[in-house]
């Protein structure tokens, strides 16, 4: 890292000149990326996304699209099966065929008496929407953005006759408020910019609080750049684009701020001129590098994954990631070098100085290291019961399709539910799916099979052009009894697969998250076991050791089962979910969340365990001391990785105000992981486990140095008596 700081600051200009061009590509990039990016979110080669794909090409509704059901009572006197109840029925779902362009199916179209309720009053439809341009949204998110049950009741209320009740419902009428609009990116990226700021003139209480955030904001136009070339191979998924501008913007001052801290403690050390800037990029620099490795390995369980949006996170994460920890190794330093010149130049006009308050470890943070290592059992016991119990409540997650149960607790949808319910109708309906008969097979046979297995309500097939294509193709529509979002329900799914012919596919919302489950979690074990494995091999060369890298690794994924944890209490049970966010939980975390919260937080927190470690092991090797390497380390450190997890805390809590539900829930869930890493794992579980296995954490033999290529370090007797800090001069104030 020396040598890169010779080479920078021997080539300022050039730098200089480079970094200007840069931003300026990266701006013309921005808008090339913008105008290409892709909204749709695709999973190419699973079974159910083929199926509902090839639903929607042929009949233009249904596939993923989740149904809408009507449900309307008549008045008394008047039943279903009458003549005139009929005749009423059958104007009814017309106009809503028509107002909505979907396919629309009921009792009047089928003459199943399971659309009827007991009391032969009551009865139900199911309505596929229809393309977007006629108020269909095939493959939107569960209640975001749908006003198709407004439309069908405005068109079917007119035709209804006096005393008729009508409700709408569905999983996406019961998820109305699922979606609360929120901020728009340029508002978050002001309120983590406000936030960044108050944080950073604390640290520095000097003009250098601008630094951190200059070299920010120019990584992230630079940053746009590569994903410029990114989108050559990928498709760039919008929600990269709202992604990149607040985690690059958080670790980008991250980066910043370990370098300039670093710096400033230098010349509190009495190094003048470049020498501050040489010695900073030899110690913070080799963490940069570090750091930046740890977060691109996290993201590359979202990378490797066959799937085209956690793909598109992955890389602009990665690219962001990379983008920063460059910028901050090659313009920063000749931000430092001119500002140290400055103030050399005052200080030798005989201006007058105050101290930095960087010639010895923070108060604050020496004394609870200090704490926390004499009582280092009682902290590591409390710390991992506290994180354990979390992780415990994370085995009862739910990553499925929501059931009604969670959803509304009011309004026409739930109002409907509750009409179906009380008819005998159970909810299963909720959740119907299609299977696509290719020309050629026998229709017939293939309901009477599905018609004949457990847990199904119904299977109907009318005859008209929505469900019989001029290629020969057809359409079942299969009712189950219990929802696909519950167990008795995925399983109704499964012998539907299981039990159609070779060539019929099943599609549905609940059939392509089943299978987007299984392809994305079914090798996550072994994808875990390969990231843990260049984990340990990244971090031994770091710190020089066995343990402190295996350590390292266990509390990650003691935080990340935290995390999840927290993330079922509030979302899933829906504590407080609301009152904070403003956002209805749906019962749910979100198939996707897990891996990608893992992908995010895996790196972001061995980011904080680089840069605490890498000091400890430097005050170990000066001093030979464990006890004093943690509390030198902590002292050093602590301010530094509270105020870098206070940035990043910020770009995804104003990520989680509003908007979309999806996102919501990711960036909430990497918000709560940063301040419990930064609080029960960094704060207290790191110093009290390093404490408790003592000498040990330094231990790295020589069979293993010579493969990894670095120093031997053999156990050694530890110091006990406290070892001093040297003295400093008194150096300018920054």
């Amino acid at each position: 890292m020396e040598t890169l700081s010779r080479f920078v600051l021997a080539r300022g200009r050039l730098i200089t000149l480079l970094t200007v061009i840069a931003v300026a590509l990266g701006g013309g990039a921005l808008a090339v990326v913008m105008a290409t990016v892709s909204e749709k979110n695709e999973y190419p080669g699973l079974p159910g996304y083929e199926a509902n794909q090839q639903i929607l090409q042929t009949y233009g509704t249904g596939g993923y699209e989740r149904p809408y059901l009507p449900v309307i009572t008549l008045p008394e006197g008047m039943t279903a099966d009458s003549p005139e109840g009929r005749e009423v029925l059958t104007a009814a779902f017309a106009a809503a065929d028509r107002a909505t362009g979907g396919r629309v199916v009921s009792y009047v179209d089928t003459g199943d008496p399971r659309f009827l309720g007991a009391d032969g009053r009551t009865t139900f439809g199911l309505i596929f929407g229809g393309p977007v341009e006629q108020g269909g949204i095939p493959g939107s998110a569960l209640g975001e953005g749908s006003t198709l049950n407004l439309t069908i009741e405005e068109a079917m209320r007119p035709v209804l006759p006096p005393g008729t009740t009508l409700f709408v419902t569905g999983l996406d009428p019961l998820a109305t408020g699922a979606d609360a609009g929120g901020l728009n990116v340029p508002v978050k990226l002001l309120i983590t910019l406000a936030a960044a700021m108050v944080v950073l003139a604390w640290v520095f209480r000097s003009a250098l609080a601008v630094v951190p955030l200059l070299t920010a904001l120019i990584a992230l136009p630079v940053s746009f750049i590569g994903l410029l070339g990114a989108g050559l191979i990928i498709d760039v998924h919008e929600t990269t684009m709202t992604m990149i501008p607040l985690l690059g913007l958080g670790i980008a001052i991250d980066y910043a701020l370990i370098l300039v801290t670093r710096w400033r403690e230098e010349r509190a050390a009495g190094r003048v001129g470049d020498e501050a800037v040489h010695r900073a990029m030899a110690t913070a620099g080799h963490a940069i590098v570090f750091s930046s490795v740890a977060v691109a390995i996290g993201l590359l369980a979202m990378i490797v994954l066959p799937i085209p949006i956690m793909r598109s996170l992955g890389v602009g994460g990665t690219l962001v990631t990379a983008t920063s920890a460059v910028v901050s190794l090659t313009v920063l330093p000749l931000i430092l070098s001119w500002t140290g010149r400055r103030l050399d130049r005052r200080a030798a006009a005989g201006k007058p100085v105050r101290p930095t308050g960087y010639e010895r470890a923070g108060r604050f943070w020496t004394a609870w290291a200090r704490t926390v290592v004499r009582r280092r059992w009682i902290v590591a016991i409390g710390s991992v019961a506290a994180l354990g119990a979390l992780t415990v409540v994370a085995l009862g997650i739910n990553l499925n399709v929501p059931v009604s149960g969670g959803l509304s607790r009011s309004g026409p949808g739930h109002d409907g539910l509750v009409a179906l319910q009380r008819a005998g109708v159970p909810s299963g309906p909720l959740t119907s799916f299609d299977v696509y008969l290719p020309p050629g097979t026998d229709r017939a046979a293939v309901a009477d099979g599905i018609r004949s297995l457990e847990g199904i309500y119904t299977v109907v097939a009318p005859d008209g052009p929505d469900w019989r294509a001029a290629d020969g193709s057809a359409l079942l529509t299969v009712l189950p009894v219990d929802e696909g979002g519950s167990p008795a329900g995925r399983e109704t799914v499964q012998r539907v697969i299981d039990a159609v012919p070779d060539g019929v596919l099943v599609g549905g919302n609940v059939t392509q998250q089943i299978d987007y489950i299984d392809a994305t979690y079914a090798a996550f074990p072994w994808m875990l076991a390969l990231i843990a494995l260049i984990t340990f091999v990244m971090l031994a060369r770091a710190f020089r050791s066995v343990l402190l890298p295996l350590k390292a690794i266990a509390l990650n994924l003691l935080s990340l089962g935290a995390v999840m944890g927290a993330m079922v209490i509030f979302w899933q049970w829906g504590w407080g979910t609301e009152a904070l966010l403003g956002i209805q939980p749906n019962g749910t975390v979100g198939t996707f969340i897990p891996v990608t919260i893992f992908a995010f937080l895996y790196g972001l927190s061995m980011d904080y365990e680089v840069f605490i470690i890498a000091r400890m092991r430097e005050e170990y090797d000066r001093t030979g001391s464990t006890e004093e390497a943690i509390v030198q380390g902590i002292g050093r450190t602590g301010r530094l990785v509270t105020c870098a997890a206070l940035i990043l805390f910020f770009s995804f809590a104003s990520m989680a105000g509003g908007g979309e539900l999806d996102v919501a829930v990711f960036a909430s869930g990497v918000a709560l992981g940063i301040i419990l890493d930064a609080t029960l794992i960094r704060s207290l579980l790191v110093p009290a486990t390093v404490a408790m296995m003592g000498r040990w954490n330094w231990w790295l033999p020589a069979w293993l140095a010579r493969i990894l290529r670095v120093e031997p370090s053999p156990v050694r007797n530890e110091r006990t008596a406290p070892i001093p800090e040297p003295r400093v001069p008194v150096s300018t104030g920054v």
